[in-house]
């Protein structure tokens, strides 16, 4: 049986590879769907170890398996490979070299860890009582990449179906650097996307009456959006609408046509989110036809919300207490309004998704948030990272393969 002082020293070993793949990768991060650069470092990190290796056909993904010396179930971990659409101020000597795209949330560790955990994993292949499926993905930044990997079989990649599921995320502030969390239930906001546009008829701004001015219009719905929240929702439930973009006119004395605007809205119970699908199109339409003019409301439904299920995330506490000290694990007390395409995963399979502190400044809470062109992670934390996602796999097979061998209760 592997020990995890022996995991640990293995890990370990493994950091300055791990340094070297995750700074090749924040230097050329790719957007999207399609990231052939990134998708190669990580078959060549790959290579030469057992594994059987696919990659997808409508996405840059890459899937490998690697067979234990004992049959059992699969466990499936999951790392996220693409960048954002963010310019680098850093001037760090690994900074990125593609302008207008940046490794701002810490994808590049999440790859490189999982590299790693795929190579701690490897070297112990034969004491694995089952299968582990990796699962690199493109996409995350709002392309549902992970979607697009569970419509190619990522699930099913071992020849059957992954009996859970286990990633991990890490944050350039909040957390304490190398200390981890989670909580069972609602991890992560559902994420929506509202796009509305009020549709009048332009004139001159010296006569508005014989118009149909478009803006006063918008700016009421933008408002009144706020007031629903306010007052049609539960405190304790909330809904967070943030209105992106807003656009209208061309010049200060001319009625446009028209006026856009865009709005992220986040929930966080399935109820809460019909609701909001169903009162926020209602209330666009409404306000314009008070007014005399149109609206087009275009709802786009995004990711779900990240759901651990609560008897995946005990285990997942109980080995992260187990493997590192107490004191760097802590129940996350509310769900984080951000989002997450393995939120889909986690509808299809139970499972448990887990943040981990990476912040490089003294004070995590004065650092720079993921998705901020100052976001910085620590490379210090990946080898336990990767620690972690080895543990979690070895201990799920370990369960999941008792679990199978039980007999019935009849």
């Amino acid at each position: 049986m592997m020990s995890n002082d022996q995991l640990r020293d293995d890990a370990w070993r493994l950091y300055d590879d791990l340094v070297d793949l995750r700074h090749r990768l924040h230097q050329q991060p790719e957007i999207g769907l399609d990231l052939p650069k990134t998708q190669q470092l990580v078959l060549e990190a790959l290579d030469g170890l057992p594994l059987e290796i696919t990659t997808g056909r409508s996405l840059s993904s890459v899937t490998a398996v690697l067979r234990g010396g004992r049959s059992g179930p699969a466990v499936l971990l999951r790392g996220d490979m693409d960048g954002l659409p963010v310019q680098e101020p850093s001037g760090l000597d690994f900074a990125s070299q593609i302008d207008g795209a940046m490794h701002a949330c810490g994808h590049d560790l999440h790859t490189a860890m999982l590299v790693g955990a795929a190579r701690l994993l490897s070297a112990h292949r034969d004491e694995l009582a089952g299968d582990v499926v990796f699962m690199f993905q493109p996409g995350e930044e709002g392309y549902n990449g992970a979607g697009h990997m569970l419509d190619e079989g990522v699930l099913e990649a071992a020849g059957q179906r992954v009996s859970s599921a286990y990633g991990l995320h890490v944050y350039s502030s909040q957390y304490p650097r190398g200390h981890f969390t989670t909580r069972p239930g609602t991890l992560m906001a559902a994420s929506d996307a509202l796009r509305v546009t009020v549709r009048g008829q332009g004139g001159h701004g010296s006569i508005p009456h014989v118009s149909k001015d478009p803006i006063p219009v918008a700016a009421e719905i933008v408002t009144a959006l706020q007031t629903m929240v306010a007052r049609r929702f539960d405190i304790f439930d909330p809904v967070v609408v943030t209105i992106g973009t807003l656009h209208a006119g061309t010049r200060f004395n001319i009625i446009p046509d028209e006026a856009q605007f865009e709005a992220a809205i986040r929930s966080f119970r399935r109820e809460s989110r019909d609701r909001i699908v169903e009162l926020a199109p209602q209330l666009c339409r409404g306000i314009a036809a008070a007014h005399g003019l149109g609206a087009e409301v275009d709802y786009q439904m995004k990711n779900p919300m990240t759901v651990n299920n609560a008897a995946h995330t005990e285990f997942a506490s109980a080995v992260v207490r187990d493997v590192f000290d107490e004191e760097r694990f802590a129940l996350l007390p509310n769900p984080d309004p951000g989002a997450e395409d393995f939120s889909r995963v986690l509808e299809q399979v139970p499972g448990c998704y887990l943040f981990l502190g990476a912040h490089t400044g003294e004070d995590p809470a004065a650092c720079a948030s993921n998705h901020s062109p100052r976001a910085a992670f620590a490379d210090d934390v990946m080898p336990d990272g990767v620690l972690l996602l080895a543990q979690l796999a070895i201990r799920a097979l370990q369960r999941d393969a008792t679990d199978e061998a039980r007999p019935p209760v009849i």
